[in-house]
């Protein structure tokens, strides 16, 4: 055993002393150094020998002439500083008892006799009711509440948390069906706040029981939408944790899982996606799964959901799309108007291109169609329905096609669907919460310029498009289907001030103002000078392979050809090389407008007549990939069916063979006007529900390109209405304009874009048939843009006839008595003068490479992929050359390696095709200019 384990010698107790003594007058403790001593106990002698027994030895447990050993929890004590919990010293002395001489004691309460109990010395402090932080712990264990703190602290928050919820279910009534049918009117306002429409008020809804909604939709919407509706307690906690979670932190929300919590947020008048709503209708849910019966809750769901074309409820909803009672719906109705309950934006087949432009009849039609079937299916499967009772619905029942609505006749409707779209692809509102009605839509419509604008196309209608056999070409009527579009925005901040939809919103369902598909020719032209201006050109000698990209930026005084028919050549000097359809190579030929043949000219007569060869010339040497960015940076949106993501490498990009619509062009404009500062198009100013402001739009500006840039182009365009394509559209008085003429192959639409200081407008013209088509397998057909030759008794529509008479009508009306404000010239010349023919004297240039001649391996590689379903522009293709005796330097041209500028090649570029044949390249139909 261990010195320090050993026993001390056991000595006999004193006399009435018992064990207890003995053993604490054996280990003569002795206080640790700096310790207190306890009341009444004389001081230990140094020697270690207890006081009046000085003949007695040290113990053998302790060092020799030493106190006796006392163990670890001594030593702790002592090293501690003589805060432990018990201290050496003696008490007075009794005869044999326990606080006789030597005898240890405890620091406490000072009695007579010096005992007591205490801690680490100190005196208790006063008595706290919540003992935290804890009295007398040192270090972390002063903060670590006790564990009767921490059980306390739970019990009192889960007793709080089950009287909250037991208020909160207390307190929440079950939801009353006929209140739910009082929504109310949405308030549109025009921009000088006067009242522009009510609309919504009297809900198209009639509630029905239970009896009156056939058995098939009640299976078909538990099938589709809660398949243990029957069974279940109305409740998906899951389903209420994630939509709380997702809110919480500011993501998308969801609504209630099961037919019971749709049913309950239906009928809640506050379509705000907040936690407070969502704990109400959590608490709403339950009540309502404990209290109602399921037959009382499946009447309610169907009677409070929206079917769209403003119908609430199953009953409504069936007169709306069958034009019958609820009751005789057959089941595959039923699970028609089941599909609806997903979303009627994109599942009911007469489409609703005014919320969503992707939302398209085809569209939604397909939409609707799939998950028909699908829901037919899931009851087979569910055990609703039998597979003989599914086999009788085969063919899908369509809808009725939509009522009109008076109310929303003319541009009322338009300017309505307009604003309802931002607010809804805006997060500003849900389709819900519109549908719910008591908002108030201040939009930033102009009534006199709407009245204006509108005013200023019928009077070009009525004096020219006369539909009825006036105006007939190979037997066919070119008046007819004869559409116009147009926009008004401020170019300071993007305010959509006017647009022109159509004839009228509830006969003509397409918003002309918004994107139609009708290409934008030579207007897109000032997006190619931006490109010029900005990037600039690509050095010639300094291809991918020599060393890095280098470009200069060129002026408008920069010069090119602009010979009818040119063969378009790519930056490095050789032949553009397309595809066509068959994968076979081509080069291009790009025809003017009309046929018009110039020689050298400068991009700013080029503009002003609108000349095509040298802006498909200039695309390629600046990279029509850049020309897209600049378009883009301008305000324009690439998406999947306006071309201008699909199209941006094809050699007629540059010319407008994409179709962004009437109020984008107008806002790529207006950042020209505004000196290359760029605003989001907006319609909508703010929006109040009863009356409190929910949201207000806040102007975000972007640096498009610098002002120097915009500027320029200004100028340039200025031209254009002075001396060039866009002399119509000048304004009375002298007042200064800028614009550009667009027109495309084959006549199909005619675009004229211009502005002043203080005003942006495009208008658009076109003509197409929007009645639906389908082919002999029920398909339906694209409706293709038709030509305009002869149209208003017009050999050709240019986009300085009509469409910019129509534009100088409308500005002079609203512009009369405004101030005639000036543009702001650029700062100075920007770029440098770029030649792209070869200049007649010495000038300076960096452009012509230094001919070399080579003998490459014949190669059908085409250096320039067309992108697949592209269409070229107005011009024409011809195959290459033959290669003949490579001995004498010939080469095929479209082989990146050979320089076609060797005085030993064949020129090919001769004005005259080889062949002609129909473009089926990149880009689109191409574009003739203005």
């Amino acid at each position: 055993m261990s010195e320090h384990r050993r026993k001390p010698p056991q000595t006999p107790p004193p006399p009435g002393g018992g064990r207890a003594a003995a053993r604490r007058g054996g280990q003569q403790p002795t206080p640790p150094p700096g310790g207190r001593r306890a009341a009444g106990g004389p001081p230990p002698d140094p020697s270690g020998m207890p006081p009046g027994d000085p003949t007695q030895a040290a113990t053998p447990s302790g060092p020799a002439g030493g106190e006796p050993y006392q163990g670890r929890a001594a030593a702790r004590r002592a090293a501690q500083g003589g805060h432990g919990r018990r201290r050496a010293g003696g008490g007075p002395a009794g005869p044999g008892g326990p606080t006789g001489p030597g005898g240890p004691t405890r620091i406490g309460p000072q009695g007579p006799d010096g005992g007591g109990r205490g801690r680490g010395g100190r005196r208790p402090g006063k008595k706290r009711f919540i003992d935290y932080p804890r009295y007398g712990k040192v270090g972390w264990r002063h903060w670590m509440p006790s564990w009767r703190q921490v059980t306390a602290v739970c019990v009192g928050f889960f007793g709080t948390l089950i009287g909250v919820v037991g208020i909160s279910y207390a307190m929440v009534a079950v939801p009353d069906v006929n209140l739910a049918a009082k929504a109310q009117n949405n308030v549109y306002y025009w921009e000088d706040g006067s009242q522009m429409i009510a609309t919504g008020g009297e809900v198209n809804r009639q509630i029905i029981g239970i009896d009156a909604i056939p058995k098939a939709m009640q299976n078909a919407v538990v099938s589709a939408e809660n398949k243990t509706f029957w069974t279940d307690r109305g409740v998906d906690p899951m389903g209420i944790t994630r939509a709380i979670y997702n809110m919480a932190r500011g993501g998308a929300t969801q609504g209630g899982s099961t037919i019971t919590q749709q049913y309950v947020k239906n009928t809640r008048l506050s379509q705000q996606q907040t936690f407070t709503r969502k704990f109400k209708e959590l608490f709403i849910s339950i009540k309502v799964g404990a209290t109602m019966k399921k037959t009382d809750i499946m009447a309610g769901y169907l009677n409070t959901s929206y079917f769209g074309r403003g119908a609430y409820g199953i009953q409504a909803a069936a007169r709306t799309y069958y034009g019958v009672d609820a009751i005789k719906l057959n089941p595959s109705q039923c699970a028609v108007l089941a599909a609806l309950l997903k979303g009627p934006t994109y599942y009911d087949p007469a489409g609703a291109t005014d919320i969503d432009p992707t939302a398209t009849a085809a569209s939604n039609t397909a939409n609707s169609k799939s998950r028909w079937g699908w829901i037919l299916d899931k009851e087979v499967q569910d055990g609703w329905m039998t597979a003989s009772q599914r086999a009788q619905y085969t063919k899908y029942p369509m809808p009725l096609p939509p009522k009109k609505n008076a109310q929303m006749a003319g541009q009322i409707g338009y300017l309505v669907d307009l604003a309802k779209s931002y607010v809804i692809n805006n997060n500003i509102l849900t389709s819900d919460q519109l549908a719910q009605g008591g908002y108030q839509i201040y939009t930033t419509f102009q009534k006199p310029k709407v009245d204006a604008l509108e005013a200023a196309i019928k009077k070009v209608q009525k004096a020219n498009i006369k539909p009825g056999g006036t105006h007939v070409v190979n037997g066919e009527d070119m008046d007819k289907f004869v559409q116009f579009g147009g926009a008004s925005l401020n170019p300071k901040d993007g305010a959509i001030e006017a647009i022109y939809g159509g004839t009228d919103a509830t006969q003509h369902f397409t918003n002309n103002a918004d994107e139609t598909g009708a290409q934008v020719g030579s207007t897109f032209k000032p997006f190619v000078m931006a490109a010029a201006l900005t990037d600039g050109v690509r050095d010639p000698n300094l291809g991918p392979v020599q060393g890095p990209e280098t470009r200069t930026k060129v002026s408008p005084d920069s010069h090119f050809s602009a010979k009818n028919n040119l063969l378009i050549k790519d930056y490095t000097g050789k032949p553009w090389i397309g595809q066509d359809q068959h994968g076979q190579p081509f080069q291009w030929h790009q025809a003017n407008d009309d046929g018009e043949s110039k020689g050298d000219v400068t991009l700013r007569v080029a503009l002003d007549d609108s000349l095509n060869a040298p802006f498909v010339q200039l695309g390629q040497d600046v990279g029509t990939d850049k020309v897209h960015d600049e378009a883009v940076a301008a305000g324009l949106v690439p998406n999947s069916v306006n071309g201008l993501e699909d199209y941006k490498n094809s050699v007629t990009y540059s010319i407008g063979t994409s179709s962004p619509s009437a109020i984008r062009m107008a806002d790529a404009y207006s950042t020209i006007d505004n000196h290359g500062q760029q605003n989001d198009p907006y319609s909508v100013i703010s929006v109040k529900h009863n009356g409190e402001v929910q949201w207000k739009h806040q102007v975000k500006t972007k640096m498009a390109f610098q002002s120097d840039v915009a500027d320029t182009i200004t100028g340039m365009l200025q031209d254009v209405v002075k001396k060039g394509t866009g002399i119509p559209a000048q304004l009375p008085d002298g007042r200064q304009a800028a614009g550009k003429t667009g027109t495309t192959d084959d006549n199909k639409s005619a675009w004229f874009d211009g502005y002043t200081p203080q005003l942006v407008t495009t208008v658009v013209m076109f003509r197409r048939d929007d009645q639906t088509h389908t082919d002999k397998a029920g398909k339906a057909i694209q409706n293709p843009f038709l030509k305009m030759y002869g149209t208003g008794g017009a050999a050709k529509i240019h986009g300085n006839s009509f469409p910019a008479q129509i534009w100088k009508d409308y500005m002079s009306t609203v512009l009369q008595g405004q101030p005639q404000l000036t543009f702001q010239p650029p700062s100075g010349d920007i770029g440098k003068v770029y030649w792209a023919v070869p200049s007649p004297t010495p000038k300076p240039t960096f452009t012509t490479p230094t001919p070399t001649t080579t003998t490459p391996t014949p190669s059908m590689t085409s250096p320039t992929a067309t992108p697949p379903g592209g269409k070229p522009g107005k011009g024409h293709q011809t195959p290459p050359p033959t290669p003949t005796d490579t001995s004498t330097g010939m080469c095929f041209p479209w082989d990146p390696t050979c320089n076609t500028s060797s005085p030993t090649t064949t020129p090919t570029d001769t004005g005259t095709p080889t062949t002609t044949a129909t473009p089926t390249g990149p880009g689109g139909p191409g574009h003739k200019g203005g």
